[in-house]
Order: C-alpha cells, then sequence, then structure tokens
C-alpha cells in the first residue's frame, strides 16, 4: 500500500491577462485596485485583494523596453516629418524633445505595470503561492 500525497496544484494564471491588466496599472491578481501609490512607486499590497507587492523585482527592465517604446515611435515621424516638412532643425528639436518626453511618461508606468503583471503570472520574485 502506497502513502497517498496530497499536491495541491497551484492556480492558472493568465500571463497575458496579467501583463494587460498591469498595463492598465491595475492589480495582476484582482485587475480592480492600482498598484501604484505614486508615480511609480509600487503599493506594498493591493488594497483590494491584498496581494503583497513589494516582492516585485521589476528594476531596469521598464526604463530599458520604455527607450525602446520611444525610439520607435519617435523615429520614423522624425523621419516623416522631415521627409515631407523638412522644418528648421530648432523645430524638431522642440517638437521631438517634448514628445519623447511625453510617450516616456506615459509608458513608463505602464511598462512597469506590465512587467508586474508578468511576474506575478509566473510566480517570480515573491510572487509564488
Amino acid at each position: 500500500m502506497q502513502p497517498q500525497t496530497t499536491s495541491r496544484q497551484p492556480a492558472e494564471r493568465s500571463i497575458w491577462r496579467a501583463i494587460l491588466t498591469g498595463f492598465g496599472k491595475n492589480c495582476p491578481a484582482c485587475g480592480q485596485a492600482s498598484i501604484y501609490s505614486a508615480f511609480l512607486k509600487v503599493r506594498d499590497d493591493c488594497p483590494n485583494c491584498g496581494l503583497h507587492l513589494a516582492g516585485h523585482e521589476a528594476d531596469d527592465a521598464p526604463p530599458y523596453f520604455t527607450i525602446f517604446i520611444v525610439g520607435h515611435v519617435i523615429i520614423p515621424v522624425a523621419l516623416f516629418v522631415e521627409r515631407f516638412y523638412a522644418p528648421p532643425i530648432w523645430v524638431h528639436a522642440l517638437i521631438f524633445t517634448i514628445l519623447s518626453f511625453a510617450v516616456a511618461l506615459y509608458s513608463l508606468p505602464r511598462v512597469k505595470g506590465a512587467i508586474i503583471g508578468w511576474q506575478w503570472a509566473l510566480r517570480m520574485h515573491g510572487f509564488e503561492d
């Protein structure tokens, strides 16, 4: 007779749902409450479901991906503007500096939230069961 073991199977976590929920700056577990208490300051715990968020390790990934996104948005637009309108260089500098900051500030918290959601879905860095 073999001893019976009870192994609890961890609940399935949808990676894409967690990434999209995090991109929306919401808790990847419940999808209701914001994961931020300030612009990029992640809450210690979700106020809705109590998920411990302080264990995440997004580190340098959000700025890296944000730079990647900003470059892929700004460069084609700058080339298009130069090709069809050819404004003076100071107009390029003014427009694309402001546009770069706007895209970066919009993208950074969303990318960080998506990475936190991804980490939660894969049970990484303190998001184990």
